[in-house]
């Protein structure tokens, strides 16, 4: 349940803290006030806790930031959450204390027990443990699509249909991967002839890896070949004529002269070492010389060669690696198309499989769903009799649909509507065509009722679900909501007297000025105040003494009913 909530510089909030305690009597809050208050403002606070979009454009003028922090306590039955908690770093505790940053530079920043958080995992949290009603939820009533909704949350059924969409999806996949086969089949001549005559193309040629590499550098030498053999006999002559000679000579002083001074012997050798790798040189240099071929005809045939692996490398690569290991590629594919008729009958066995199997379980899915629909049918009488309608009920109309693989939807096979009869004697019609404002109010009130039951959610908090509904439906939503309050905790934002003399605790919104500048205020009224309340409530200002007798008639008739 929500312990406490505290805000600063939201909108004309400058600074709020409310504290809450289900063990003295805040089982059902009310908050009540003028409209333009800021009663908004509250539901506001609530939807940025709960992970809604945040605006700069509502932090409070001349602040820089905007803060919200709401604290949960965590019953025992909330295993699953507080194990969510401890495995996303979040600790162990029966407290959980969320906050909300908004800068005004736009970014937003979310904090669970002290440590950021994402959007995400802040509002899987808070799914848990609130729910929120607004005035214009109940729109969701005119939408069929959301039908479907209330039917899988009520009877636990979004695990089951999370299953049945997974192997909706695999069979999807697989009925896809069917079609491409086929698709294969129908194209495989064209195909095959197309990668014969590629793997035909690049196998006559024969390519080897580092070939053109190869082969351009000798073209370079062909192509520049007499002013190669030129240098490099120049050189030759040079090295092997006067340069040897001198070597010779070189290498004869120098035994005379190791002889006369033996210090000598270290340079000698060096010296004698150096001789003879010159004349290694010069043998070097001449049989390149004379390797050296200036032969037209070799160019012609690399220039050839090199045309052809050039050709193959603008169609199947960069690099003659490339082309080779296209020609794997189109080899093990045009073995594919061989083996392809094996491969449909395989995949289409694959498919056939998973479609018998979808359909079973979204025969299965559909039959609980019947099942949830017809006590729902049951339970929404009840709920209804209970808010002043006398008669009417809700029913749940299956759409007739073939049961084939055709009309499977990530959903299953039912598309269903709520069918409403709001006076006795008139047959069901669509609900979105014949309920009225009011009485689509307390239709969402009934379903909160029936999900909150179901769920584990403690909080539960209506924003002015009461809209357009007066007289008895008044009192009757008001008991509805009391009855709620016996097992939750209702937080309610409205303007109906008749809810408000209900609450176990009242709280007034209102705005006052404050050194020049409006903020809104949320005070606990006291005994009297609420008197005061309720009787602006019933008459605004034109209150009178039989309207405060009239208010107080209304809380203590509030306690009774508690």
């Amino acid at each position: 349940m929500l312990l406490e909530l505290k805000v600063e510089n939201l909108a004309l909030i400058d600074t709020l803290h409310l504290k809450f305690d289900r063990a003295h009597g805040d089982s059902l809050l009310v908050m009540t006030g003028e409209t333009g208050a800021g009663k908004s403002i509250m539901m506001r606070a609530i939807g940025l806790l709960s992970g809604g979009r945040g605006s700069a454009q509502w932090i409070r003028s001349g602040s820089e930031s905007c803060t919200v922090e709401a604290l949960f306590e965590i019953g025992d039955h909330y295993r699953q959450l507080r194990d969510i908690l401890l495995h996303s770093g979040f600790g162990d505790s029966n407290q959980v204390l969320f906050k909300r940053v908004i800068s005004r530079n736009g970014r937003s920043r979310f904090y669970i027990n002290g440590s950021m958080a994402t959007a995400k995992i802040v509002q899987d949290i808070c799914f848990r443990l609130l729910s929120i009603g607004s005035q214009h939820e109940h729109q969701q009533l005119l939408q069929p699509a959301m039908h479907l909704e209330f039917i899988d949350i009520l009877g636990d059924h979004l695990p089951l249909r999370d299953q049945f969409r997974a192997r909706y999806e695999a069979w999807r996949l697989a009925r896809q991967q069917l079609q491409d086969l086929l698709e294969r089949e129908r194209e495989r001549e064209q195909r095959r002839d197309f990668l014969s005559f590629q793997i035909r193309e690049i196998a006559e040629t024969g390519p080897e890896i580092g070939e053109d590499e190869r082969l351009g550098a000798e073209r370079s030498r062909l192509k520049n070949g007499e002013t190669l053999i030129r240098l490099s006999q120049e050189c030759f002559e040079l090295l092997a004529g006067a340069v040897t000679d001198n070597l010779a000579v070189i290498r004869k002083n120098l035994e005379q002269l190791t002889q006369l001074d033996p210090g000598l012997e270290k340079l000698a050798e060096e010296l004698v070492s150096y001789s003879f790798l010159a004349e290694d040189f010069s043998e070097k240099l001449r049989s390149y010389s004379e390797a050296l071929d200036n032969d037209p005809a070799r160019l012609e045939t690399i220039n050839s060669r090199l045309d052809k692996l050039t050709g193959l490398k603008r169609k199947y690569g960069d690099s003659l690696a490339d082309v080779l290991s296209h020609l794997r590629k189109a080899e093990q594919e045009l073995e594919a198309l061989d083996n392809l008729d094996a491969e449909i009958e395989q995949q289409r066995n694959t498919t056939a499989a998973l479609e018998e199997e979808i359909i079973a379980a979204a025969e299965n899915l559909s039959a609980a769903r019947r099942r949830t629909a017809a006590d729902m049918e049951q339970a929404m009488s009840r709920e209804l009799e209970s808010l002043a309608f006398e008669q009417s009920g809700v029913e749940v109309r299956f759409q007739a649909v073939e049961r084939t693989s055709e009309q499977l939807r990530a959903t299953g096979f039912d598309r269903l509507e709520f069918f409403f009869a709001p006076n006795p004697g008139e047959p069901p019609r669509p609900l979105a065509q014949v309920a009225s404002g009011g009485e689509l109010s307390r239709l969402m009130l009934a379903f909160k009722c029936l999900l909150a039951r179901k769920d584990m959610v403690e909080t539960v908090i209506f924003d002015e679900v009461d809209a357009g509904v007066g007289g008895e439906a008044a009192e009757s939503v008001a008991r509805k909501i009391q009855e709620l309050a016996n097992h939750h905790q209702v937080i309610c934002i409205t303007h109906l007297p008749q809810i408000a003399a209900r609450g176990s605790s009242h709280f007034r919104v209102e705005k006052k000025l404050k050194d020049g500048r409006t903020i809104t205020s949320v005070s606990r009224l006291q005994e009297a105040e609420r008197v005061e309340e309720l009787a602006r409530m019933l008459a605004g200002e034109s209150a009178t003494r039989q309207t405060a007798a009239w208010a107080r008639e209304l809380l203590d008739k509030g306690r009774v009913a508690a």
